[in-house]
């Protein structure tokens, strides 16, 4: 399987170099990283260009998938439960971000259906199980377990993403599914994650334009 690491920060987001960072992800066991820092391929790592766009209305987000790079990877951050119902069905838009953030609806059945339908991955951010401790943590975790729960009903794609700003954040492709199984994913549902980014890029039927 060709494994991706679904969101990277390399510098000026981050601290380390996007050909530091691709070094890191061979090594780690990752093909391909989606970086917010540039792309190209550097020690035989793919890093594709990811476009994270985190608006305040609708509008705004319509108007910024609308700018993205044609070839880019576009992630949007999760909103109330009417802006997430609405941004999964957005056309262009491959990868809802940052579910764990909002509220327990941010992310409900109807949002789930949409997204199955429409091919739209829901990011699980390893940052916040790595970087948490005691409650928080576990808020994350039951809010990651509601997700896995609506995946395995609605089925539509996971995807997984250190969001490292540093090479110290990047985690293997064992120890990403070893945190994943923390919130009840298994074996293979963690290979599906973390081999979904080339599907999420050569989605038929992906429209940019928005009338």
């Amino acid at each position: 399987m060709a494994y991706a690491d679904a969101c990277v920060h390399p510098y000026p987001a981050g601290d380390t170099s996007l050909p530091r960072m691709a070094l890191e992800a061979r090594e780690l066991g990752f093909e391909t990283i989606v970086s917010t820092g540039g792309e190209g391929e550097f020690f035989g790592v793919r890093a594709v260009r990811g476009v994270v766009i985190s608006a305040r209305t609708f509008k705004d987000a319509v108007r910024a998938v609308r700018q993205a790079p044609r070839a880019a990877l576009v992630a949007v951050c999760a909103g109330d439960e009417g802006f997430t119902r609405s941004v999964v069905a957005l056309g262009g838009v491959h990868v809802l971000k940052g579910v764990h953030l909002g509220p327990k609806n941010t992310f409900d059945h109807v949002a789930a259906r949409t997204a199955g339908e429409r091919g739209v991955a829901v990011e699980i951010d390893l940052a916040p199980i790595i970087a948490l401790r005691g409650r928080d943590r576990q808020r994350v975790l039951a809010r990651y377990a509601d997700v896995l729960l609506l995946h395995r009903r609605y089925g539509f794609p996971l995807c997984i993403g250190s969001n490292a700003r540093s090479v110290l954040d990047q985690r293997s492709v064992r120890e990403a599914a070893a945190l994943c199984s923390l919130f009840g994913m298994d074996a293979n549902e963690a290979d599906a994650a973390l081999s979904s980014v080339d599907g999420l890029l050569d989605r038929p039927g992906t429209v940019r334009v928005i009338e």
